[in-house]
Parts: structure tokens; C-alpha cells; sequence
């Protein structure tokens, strides 16, 4: 049987993997930019910082990403009820009790962060928070809590910071070639084919970079609705839960890309018309009836 620590060793090859593909995206780029300035200091420069990244990420992503969206501390008296839920939630299912953030914004979403789970937190919308009943509020909080469980926070932190990296870099060399700064003469056939080669990577890079998110986010939220169903033994609520968001099908007001894969639902919103069309094909979540139906005929079984 599944439990929360089924794919812990996979998700931790992931952020190696994840780091290593990093590496090589930042030291190709610093190969490119030195080549086109005629500097190798370039190159070395690019070698460190993507070093300094790779620590930092993994050292202050939950940091960066409770910044990003927002989140403050659950005061413990106003939001007993919540810390509550998580304690005992973290109990049953062998965790320390994560710190426990709030989100000031109407639409219902809920997301989890950090390193491991000695260094983890779990943030709800007030949102989410005034939607949703106590057998709800526990799924997702178990949810949130298989996602510590399970690793999945440290791939998908990690993939936050690193990825938002690479587009920047790769933003940084677009603009030097779009304002003319520096650079060789572009003469030679070689010169022109490399520069043809560093335009195609700069645009390329962050594309893989969103690609990666993407390949870590989907299947980890089955995973997550899982585990999270072993552990309150209640499918239901979380398929409720669920349905609730969906209903409400309203953006964040700090929805970013960056950070979307996190979240239990897209931060987005639903689009519709060709707006939805294009969404499904970089969406972060699977499809919120097939989760529902999923976690529905664990119900039956059970």
C-alpha cells in the first residue's frame, strides 16, 4: 500500500537531476555571453553563479517563494481551529507540525514549501479558509502535508528559483543583442551561426526551464490526493473540497507563473474559449474532475 514516503528517494533524484540540468543551462549560456563579449571571466563568472544558485535554492527557496505570494504567519489564536488541523494531521502521519502561513486573498488555494520536512511550512487562502467545512479544510491540509511527506516540496521549491534564474539570464541577453551592447563582430559565417545558436538558447532555456516544472508538477498531485486520502481515511473531503475551488474559479491576486505548480489549484483561475485551450497545454494541475473521480472511487473501494 502507498504510504507518505513511497516516492521520497525519486523526488530527492529529481532536484539533483533538476540542479545538474540547471548547471549545464547557466554554464552554456556563460560559454555563449563570453564567446559574443570576447571575456572568458564571462564563462568563470557564469560558473559561480550557478553554483551560488544551486546552494541557494535549496537553502532559501521556501523563503523566497512565502515572499512571493504574500503569506503571513497564522496567528495561533485567531487561527487555532487551522493549527490544530495540522498538528494533528502531522502527527498521524510522522511529521514534524510545519509552520503554518495565511494568505489575504479572497480566491481558495493552498500550496506547501520548503527543504524537507524539518524546514517545512503550509500556506492557505483566507479564501479557502472561509469556503471550506472541517472535513475539507482536513484534505487538503493532508494534501499539503503528503506533499512534505513525499519530497515533493523540495523539487518543486527548488524548480521555482532556479527556473525564474534561467529567464532571467536569458532576458539579460536578449536585451544586450535587442540594445547592440558590445560583442563581436558578426562577420564570419562561424560568428553568425553561433549567434543564431545563443538567440536560439536565450529563447529556448526558459522554455525548458517551464518544461521542468511542468514534468515534476502533474503526477505529484495524484500522488498528493492519495496519500492525502491514507491519511485522514476520508476521501470525500477532499473531493468536496475540490469541487469548491473549481466552483470558484477565480485568480490569485499574486498568481505567478513562477509559483503556479505549488499551489492545489491553478492560481490562474479557469479561462475559457481559446484562453482555455492554450492553458491546458502548459497547465500545472491534471484536469480537477479526473483528481475528483479518482479520489471518489478510493471512497468506494474503501
Amino acid at each position: 500500500m502507498a504510504t507518505l514516503y513511497t516516492h521520497q528517494s525519486i523526488n530527492v533524484r529529481k532536484t539533483w537531476m533538476l540542479m545538474g540540468v540547471f548547471f549545464v543551462l547557466v554554464i552554456a549560456f556563460g560559454w555563449v555571453i563570453s564567446w559574443y563579449y570576447g571575456n572568458p571571466l564571462l564563462l568563470w563568472i557564469a560558473a559561480a553563479l550557478a553554483l551560488i544558485m544551486n546552494v541557494a535554492s535549496y537553502w532559501y527557496s521556501d523563503t523566497v517563494v512565502i515572499r512571493m505570494t504574500g503569506a503571513q504567519p497564522a496567528d495561533p489564536e485567531r487561527y487555532r481551529e487551522l493549527h490544530r488541523i495540522v498538528e494533528n494531521l502531522a502527527i498521524t502521519a510522522g511529521l514534524p507540525k510545519p509552520k503554518v502561513y495565511v494568505i489575504d486573498d479572497p480566491a481558495p488555494n493552498a500550496f506547501a514549501t520548503g527543504r524537507d520536512p524539518a524546514h517545512a511550512a503550509v500556506a492557505f487562502t483566507t479564501g479557502l479558509l472561509s469556503l471550506l467545512d472541517r472535513s475539507e479544510l482536513e484534505g487538503v491540509a493532508a494534501h499539503e502535508l503528503s506533499h512534505i511527506g513525499n519530497r515533493d516540496i523540495l523539487v518543486s521549491t527548488v524548480a521555482v528559483v532556479l527556473a525564474g534564474f534561467v529567464a532571467l539570464l536569458a532576458d539579460f541577453f536578449m536585451r544586450s543583442l535587442w540594445f547592440g551592447v558590445g560583442g563581436r563582430e558578426r562577420d564570419s559565417r562561424a560568428g553568425v551561426l553561433i549567434l543564431i545558436a545563443a538567440i536560439a538558447l536565450s529563447i529556448l532555456a526558459p522554455l525548458a526551464a517551464t518544461l521542468i516544472q511542468l514534468a515534476v508538477s502533474r503526477k505529484r498531485e495524484f500522488l498528493a490526493d492519495a496519500s492525502g486520502a491514507l491519511l485522514t481515511r476520508y476521501p470525500e473531503g477532499l473531493a468536496r473540497a475540490l469541487e469548491k475551488i473549481a466552483a470558484a474559479s477565480r485568480p490569485m491576486r499574486r498568481a505567478n507563473h513562477a509559483t503556479a505548480h505549488l499551489f492545489i489549484a491553478d492560481p490562474f483561475g479557469r479561462q475559457k474559449g481559446i484562453a482555455a485551450r492554450l492553458q491546458r497545454l502548459f497547465m500545472t494541475h491534471p484536469p480537477v474532475e479526473e483528481r475528483i473521480h479518482i479520489l471518489r472511487s478510493m471512497g468506494a473501494v474503501q
